[in-house]
């Protein structure tokens, strides 16, 4: 005759998670020249999005002159002229502020233009470097609607009236550009870079 002994399940093992209290989280300390109101932040940042514009205004040649498809060339000269406009509109702002244009490098721009200089090192010349260029250009207008957006909500909160302007529409021609490099990737150039 067969016994069968009962197998004693063991309770599940409890997982203890170490919880992260503000005692033991270092805060990062300011910079001695740190912003400590919300106009210092918007100033700082339109330095900010001023150096990523005039960067990207030297790029986009480059970017058009490695495209093979005659849509996306267009797309990039027409980028070029609006680009040229944006500038025009932050130094406006600075003007309206009461203070002299000035540029503050960018990371965040001049990481995406390092990453688009690094597409075109990385493909092959025709519909898969295009496909590259749309890829990288879209970032970058991706990070540029998110900067105006935020500076936009900055200048209403600060009754900044001409900014609030100049920034709406930057930011309405950022997502134009956006929509149409998505319509020439959709126009079979994906498709063409298989």
């Amino acid at each position: 005759m067969e016994t069968k002994t009962a197998t004693k399940k063991s309770p599940a093992k409890k997982t203890t998670t170490t919880k992260t209290t503000a005692k033991t989280t270092a805060k990062t300390p300011a910079k001695k020249n740190a912003a400590k109101s919300l106009e210092d932040l918007f100033e700082d940042a339109l330095k900010d999005i001023y150096w990523a514009e005039k960067a990207l205004l030297k790029a986009l040649p480059t970017m058009m002159k490695n495209a093979s498809s005659e849509k996306l060339k267009t797309a990039i000269d027409n980028h070029i002229t609006e680009t040229e406009g944006h500038v025009e509109r932050l130094e406006e702002c600075f003007k309206a502020l009461g203070k002299k244009a000035q540029a503050k490098k960018c990371d965040a721009m001049q990481g995406l233009l390092d990453e688009g200089k690094s597409i075109l090192e990385e493909t092959e010349p025709g519909a898969v470097r295009d496909a590259g260029i749309i890829a990288a250009a879209q970032k970058v207008e991706h990070y540029e609607i998110a900067t105006y957006g935020t500076l936009a909500a900055f200048a209403k909160v600060l009754k900044e009236e001409e900014c609030l302007k100049n920034l709406l529409s930057t930011l309405e021609e950022e997502k134009k550009c956006d929509e149409l490099l998505t319509k020439v990737a959709d126009t079979n150039l994906n498709s063409k870079a298989m």
